[in-house]
């Protein structure tokens, strides 16, 4: 009698995780299927089948509490992106999808070797592109990450119009901790909104299209407003003490401004540009750079300055000639 309470206790347990562990049976999920339900007439069988098979992703939760951008300082970070073979798979991406690069830098106006240098530092050119079940990432950073929930959230919503559009099974896609996907990372909305059928087969394929990751990582860059031919960030001498404007990406003072303070280019640089000071711990000490439109339109992808900078210093390694 002992050993049959025994089972039923255990059973009660196991039964009582497994509840717990449903996605579908919390109130804050059933809210979101009566949304998408309601505002693009999915099926709610199937969304409350999809979420009964998520799982809670703890690794995902640990990983977004300490990403390398907020943790390493630049003498650390750059050594990550900027190396040999890095350099030798871009000239090597370079020279394989030559005409395909120029074709997008004519259309696009974004340089071949930046466009390159984002799909090196995002997935190493295609060969890192993460092995995260998008859909387990995405409920559980909308549902269990509170800092961050209306974002992932809104991800998740457009991952499930996406995956809809693009007729792609929801179980199979493999992306980041934080959702991005295919060669150039896009997250959900960027997918939806920037990508391109540069192949022209009818369809927008961030996995395997190599065409279609060229094309639209350089229409992401024309839409945030790439100039073409601008300078994109330069080194700076600063006499005197400056206020730290690291967080600060976005160009807001002219060159001719940043000079009366004492922040002063290293190399020729429009007066009237705007610029913002970038200040990095790097190998020899403090770093100072003015980033200039260029530079942010790069943040635009990744809001952090380092990245930028490893895109741009990668970028200026490869042999474009």
């Amino acid at each position: 009698m002992n050993q049959v309470t025994s089972f039923i206790a255990l059973l009660f347990v196991f039964v009582s995780l497994n509840v717990q562990a449903d996605y579908s049976q919390r109130s804050d999920v059933q809210q979101f299927i009566d949304e998408m339900v309601e505002k693009h007439n999915f099926d709610r069988n199937d969304l409350e089948l999809k979420f009964a098979l998520a799982k809670k992703l703890d690794g995902v939760l640990e990983a977004i509490a300490k990403p390398a951008e907020k943790v390493l300082t630049w003498r650390e970070y750059r050594p990550i992106f900027v190396t040999s073979k890095r350099i030798r798979r871009g000239n090597e991406f370079l020279r394989l999808h030559h005409d395909i690069l120029k074709r997008a830098e004519k259309e696009y106006g974004v340089p071949a070797e930046i466009i390159t240098a984002i799909i090196g530092v995002e997935t190493y050119y295609g060969r890192l592109s993460g092995k995260t079940q998008v859909f387990n990432s995405l409920v559980t950073l909308g549902f269990d990450y509170p800092p961050r929930s209306p974002f992932f959230l809104s991800e998740l919503e457009q991952f499930l119009l996406l995956t809809r559009e693009e007729d792609i099974d929801v179980s199979v896609v493999r992306g980041s901790y934080a959702g991005a996907m295919g060669m150039p990372q896009f997250i959900s909305s960027s997918y939806r909104e920037y990508a391109v059928d540069f192949d022209g087969d009818g369809k927008r394929d961030l996995w395997n299209s190599t065409a279609d990751v060229i094309g639209s990582v350089a229409n992401y860059f024309k839409v945030h407003g790439w100039k073409n031919g601008g300078q994109v960030v330069v080194s700076a001498r600063v006499d005197g003490q400056i206020e730290e404007t690291r967080n600060k990406l976005k160009p807001h003072t002219s060159i001719a401004g940043l000079a009366k303070k004492g922040v002063v280019p290293k190399v020729a640089v429009d007066n009237d540009a705007k610029a913002t000071v970038i200040t990095l711990e790097g190998k020899r000490g403090k770093e100072y750079w003015l980033g200039l439109d260029n530079f942010y339109v790069i943040t635009r992808y990744n809001h952090s300055a380092m990245y930028a900078m490893a895109v741009y210093q990668l970028s200026q390694k490869f042999d474009v000639n």
